[in-house]
């Protein structure tokens, strides 16, 4: 979660400039290069709070807490006991897991500076992990008050999200999303507010409450066709067919099944059942509104990327793997997924189309706008 860093605590044109480089090497992914740029800012502008907050976060970010914290006990060093080095050690504390001392930090550094909206969020970020809801809002409202920003909108929106109170979620991820000043913090808010759309679908159930193929579904927008509890993992053949039954369902018309990976034959059951000629990657015809099949995401193979971006830069046509690994973050193209798995290891789970097509046609769904039939 990105708290600390997304504060622009002391702006200034000249140490705009001198941070500049490390902000670049941050968002190109050069970690190291930029780390090394972020102590070089520090060491040439060391009161410069922002090459402070920005290099704490990039350790942060990187699951670096032992690094972020002996970088807060620099701050505290060179800033001496105030409220700023004091929000950085709490901060580097959550993430360790000490919530007590982090607690502690915190309160400090308000004791010094009550109006300091970075701790009050930092302090409504220790509240939340603990599991306080209530006290974590409370932290946020006077965070927000203070220093009106997109990330503490966004905390306070997974919060009441996870709470079921998706309305109110989905509030406050819209107001993150017009309060963004970076194209990055828009587009995850807005993916926020689709996901708790999708979360709102199972209403009044929270998100604790749901399965694992719901939750997946809520997360990312991909349609699991075998979300149910079974005796057995299902076959390739009953995955075929449940996809084949929501593709007649939704009336659905592929002009191609496009194999990717392995030509198993059930891709030839595939394609009779769609009335639609099966062909090799190559062959792919974005207007004739492809389905792209594989027995799960290749994210190592040259055509997959190839194949999913075609499939979502045209808008047209779906992306189906039997089987996808049961990780959310590990999500890589597939819009309809058969069954999820654990390693090599299918779940015993049974297609339920019914549920399956309620999903399929939902406004927030991954695939929604794209055209699902060839074109004229």
């Amino acid at each position: 979660m990105r708290t600390t860093a997304s504060y622009d605590l002391f702006p200034d044109a000249p140490s705009e400039r001198a941070i500049a480089r490390a902000r670049w090497l941050a968002r190109e992914g050069r970690i190291a290069d930029a780390e090394q740029a972020y102590r070089g800012v520090l060491a040439t502008h060391p009161d410069l709070k922002a090459g402070w907050a920005e290099c704490f976060e990039l350790l942060r970010l990187h699951h670096r807490a032992e690094d972020a914290l002996r970088l807060a006990e620099g701050a505290l060093g060179h800033f001496g006991l105030t409220a700023f080095p004091f929000t950085l050690q709490g901060a580097a504390l959550i993430e360790l897991g000490r919530y007590r001392e982090a607690f502690a930090a915190l309160e400090q550094a308000l004791e010094r500076d009550p109006d300091l909206a970075l701790a009050w969020h930092e302090l409504g970020y220790a509240a939340y992990r603990i599991g306080d809801p209530s006290r974590a809002l409370l932290a946020l409202d006077r965070a927000f008050g203070l220093e009106p920003h997109t990330e503490t909108l966004r905390l306070r929106g997974r919060i009441l999200r996870e709470g079921g109170r998706y309305q109110a979620a989905e509030v406050a991820f819209e107001g993150a999303a017009q309060a963004a000043e970076h194209r990055e913090q828009r587009e995850v808010a807005e993916h926020e507010i689709l996901a708790t759309r999708r979360f709102a679908f199972y209403a009044p159930r929270r998100p604790d409450d749901l399965s694992a193929a719901e939750r997946w579904f809520a997360e990312t927008g991909t349609v699991v066709l075998a979300p149910d509890a079974g005796p057995v993992p299902p076959s390739d053949d009953a995955l075929v067919q449940a996809f084949l039954e929501v593709s007649h369902d939704s009336g659905w018309r592929f002009g191609q099944v496009v194999v990717a990976g392995p030509a198993l034959p059930i891709w030839s059951t595939l394609a009779e059942g769609l009335r639609a000629p099966r062909v090799e990657w190559t062959a792919l015809d974005p207007a004739t509104c492809p389905v792209v099949v594989a027995p799960r995401p290749l994210p190592a193979d040259a055509a997959w990327p190839v194949l999913t971006r075609a499939v979502a830069e045209h808008a047209a046509g779906l992306v189906f793997v039997l089987e996808h690994a049961a990780d959310p973050s590990a999500a890589v193209g597939a819009d309809v997924i058969g069954v999820l798995a654990d390693g090599d290891v299918r779940r015993s789970r049974m297609p339920n189309t019914a549920h399956a097509l309620a999903e399929s046609q939902h406004p927030a769904v991954r695939y929604a706008g794209r055209r699902m039939r060839p074109a004229p």
